[in-house]
């Protein structure tokens, strides 16, 4: 494929860029679900009048609906663009720095979605689409998942569908909630994601940030204990990945552990645990849930996150070592890169 579209390149570049311009279109009306023709102007930067003219091609070819609520895509719509995609991760060059990146920090898998989440909701949900595919392609029957909470991983759950019910399987928070938006939190992500797919879930109902003392008295509880028994013992873990010191600021973390932080070089912060620049664990976080030898025992362990901000964040848990799936955009992998 990758010859084929070398020679398209030199023979027909005119031809390349329609048919990244049409994907495009096709691609965001996806995603959206619905979306109103003014919307999508701005969102693939077109004018109104030249929107008009491709969206009548793409409905003359079958491709779209429309209706007074908006333009969604057909049956035949939806399924050009899931088999469009690897075309276009060789049209943008994806596939080379998917293997790139695999390699510098030795990966079983990698997937790169295109932009930069920084800027673009649309790149944020496409990267919480390509990770919800990663995570339904990586189940089998009886399995327990283990999410974690953030933006992220919330776009992740609101797309995630599978072809039948998972009755067998188990979605569970790998650890309690920041006490920030409902959204946001493990508990709300894990039952989304069950509620969705006929699953089962259990909650969490602890602080996330706990103090020696308290975190040894609340593990004597039986129903935190059975709970977090369940999370650890979980063959999937889901998660995202933070900025050392926004993360701690989220936490609500005393200043002098903040500048601690700082001081020993954090840079990102995954699972509760602070990673610096190789990898290595500068701070843990007393917690009911996930611990490292749980990660290290996991039998998958997909990463999800994005942006030109994190990308260091990234490479830092990339070093650590324990992921095997790493779902990302291109401009953090570009910054990742250069921090191997």
């Amino acid at each position: 494929m990758r010859k084929i579209v070398d020679i398209q390149k030199q023979l027909l570049p005119d031809l390349l860029q329609v048919m990244e311009k049409r994907y495009d279109i096709l691609h965001r009306i996806y995603l959206a679900g619905t979306i109103g023709r003014r919307t999508l102007a701005t969102g693939v930067d077109m004018t109104e009048r030249v929107l008009r003219s491709e969206l009548e091609i793409l409905r003359a070819q079958g491709l779209l609906d429309t209706a007074a609520s908006g333009m969604t895509l057909s049956a035949s719509g939806r399924q050009l663009v899931e088999e469009m995609e690897p075309i276009v991760k060789e049209l943008f060059g994806l596939s080379d720095l998917e293997e790139t990146v695999r390699t510098a920090f030795g990966l079983k898998r990698v997937i790169i979605v295109p932009g930069d989440s920084d800027d673009s909701d649309h790149v944020k949900m496409e990267l919480g689409r390509a990770g919800s595919r990663v995570l339904r392609d990586s189940l089998s029957s009886g399995d327990v998942v283990a999410v974690m909470g953030g933006s992220t991983m919330a776009r992740m759950a609101s797309q995630f569908t599978t072809p039948t019910q998972l009755k067998d399987n188990w979605f569970v928070p790998a650890r309690g909630g920041l006490g920030e938006s409902v959204d946001y939190q493990a508990n709300t992500i894990a039952s989304e994601l069950a509620k969705r797919t006929g699953a089962r879930y259990r909650m969490l109902h602890v602080p996330d940030h706990l103090s020696e003392e308290a975190y040894q008295t609340i593990m004597q509880e039986p129903n935190v204990r059975e709970v977090v028994d369940m999370i650890r013992g979980a063959r999937i873990v889901v998660h995202g990945i933070g900025d050392a010191v926004t993360m701690a600021r989220r936490r609500k973390l005393k200043d002098e552990t903040k500048e601690e932080l700082v001081k020993d070089g954090a840079l990102a912060e995954a699972f509760g645990y602070y990673f610096d620049r190789d990898g290595k664990v500068v701070h843990r976080m007393a917690t009911a849930g996930l611990r490292l030898d749980d990660i290290e025992a996991a039998g998958m362990v997909i990463g999800i996150a994005g942006g030109s901000s994190k990308g260091e964040a990234i490479a830092s848990v990339m070093r650590f070592g324990h992921d095997d799936v790493l779902v990302t955009d291109e401009a953090a992998a570009t910054v990742a890169l250069r921090h191997v």
